[in-house]
């Protein structure tokens, strides 16, 4: 199965690309799909995911078929062939 994966703004440039498709097996949590995109790219790894919570909400708005993942399962929304994965930064200021 396949996962599209959208980048927004920041996250465009830092990838290199706007798109990328993530072969997985049947159902993945979308957990994993974070996983397989910062090891598939890892020059925006630190900046999807804090590195002292390993968590990528804080800074990164997730969408999935464009639902923001607060309103589905979070991390472990159950992704299938077809899905959409926006990837927005979250951007923070001081």
């Amino acid at each position: 199965m396949v996962i599209n994966v959208r980048f927004i703004g920041a996250l465009r440039g830092m990838s290199g690309r706007s798109k990328l498709c993530i072969n997985a097996r049947k159902t993945t949590p979308l957990r994993e799909i974070i996983k397989k995109i910062t090891e598939e790219l890892p020059q925006i790894a630190r900046a999807v995911v804090d590195p002292e919570l390993e968590d990528p909400r804080p800074n990164t708005l997730i969408l999935v078929n464009g639902k923001e993942i607060s309103v589905l399962d979070g991390l472990e929304t159950m992704l299938k062939d077809g899905d959409e994965v926006v990837l927005v930064p979250v951007i923070h200021g001081g």
